[in-house]
């Protein structure tokens, strides 16, 4: 239970960030996976909206226009939402000042494995199905709730910055330091990030793998253990916190 609440709770080591950052990239991956498998879409892949949203433009496409523009609109304000939920809880002293937001992340995904089917159909106004707006939404909560839990150092839910920090650091593995170069001057890698890197790539991979092969074998149910489990990590820290605040109102009313 203790070492749950440190996984998502407001002290944050770089061992915590690690493990969490390696949990949310299997998430992502396995939740984009699932989501290209109902909707043939990427749901966290912003960039391709935003192209989708240019090339229709030309085009003349008013529909998937608006599908765009609702997929990037909806993850938008799942960001904000992770900025405001955060935030609230720095401002209310609470230890789970990132479980908060995941334990919604959780909720979004359970309500997706377990209505899914019947949500895919229902239009908006974007003229897209609520299935495409609701996974848009958890992913832009859930990448914004670990870049400010790690001040942008790890991403989970598109591996674009994460394969170009990789890259950096394998350059300066492959560069050549010329000898008697004066110290300051040498090029170093760092093998922390390295691995960073390295595992969060791995471990979106095995979550698209996971992911695709759920969705295939068992359809929208597949997601269920993995908010499950997420409601595992996000719930302890709210637990201590919820019997800090009812001690606090309990002693206010006293």
């Amino acid at each position: 239970m203790r070492r749950l609440r440190h996984l998502t709770g407001s002290h944050r080591t770089s061992a915590t960030n690690r493990a969490l950052g390696y949990l949310m990239a299997f998430n992502a991956g396995a939740i984009n996976a699932a989501g290209f498998m109902v909707l043939h879409l990427y749901t966290s892949h912003m960039t391709g909206f935003l192209s989708m949203l240019a090339d229709h433009l030309v085009l003349g496409n008013t529909a998937l226009v608006l599908a765009a523009l609702g997929a990037l609109l909806a993850f938008t304000t799942g960001a904000a939402v992770s900025a405001i939920l955060v935030n609230w809880a720095r401002l209310q002293g609470l230890r789970s000042t990132y479980a908060l937001p995941l334990l919604l992340v959780a909720v979004l995904m359970l309500l997706f494995g377990l209505v899914g089917a019947i949500t895919m159909d229902w239009k908006t106004l974007f003229a897209v199905p609520m299935t495409v707006l609701l996974l848009s939404f958890t992913m832009g909560v859930q990448n914004a709730t670990l870049t400010k839990m790690s001040n942008a150092t790890i991403r989970t839910t598109h591996m674009t910055g994460v394969v170009t920090d990789l890259g950096i650091e394998l350059g300066k593995m492959l560069f050549w330091n010329r000898l008697g170069s004066a110290a300051q001057q040498k090029v170093h890698a760092n093998w922390q990030r390295v691995r960073l890197f390295g595992g969060l790539l791995l471990m979106f991979l095995v979550g698209g793998i996971a992911g695709a092969l759920g969705f295939q074998h068992w359809g929208f149910v597949c997601v269920v253990p993995l908010a499950l489990l997420l409601m595992a990590v996000s719930l302890p820290p709210l637990w201590v916190d919820g019997k800090k605040l009812r001690h606090r109102y309990v002693s206010h009313d006293v």
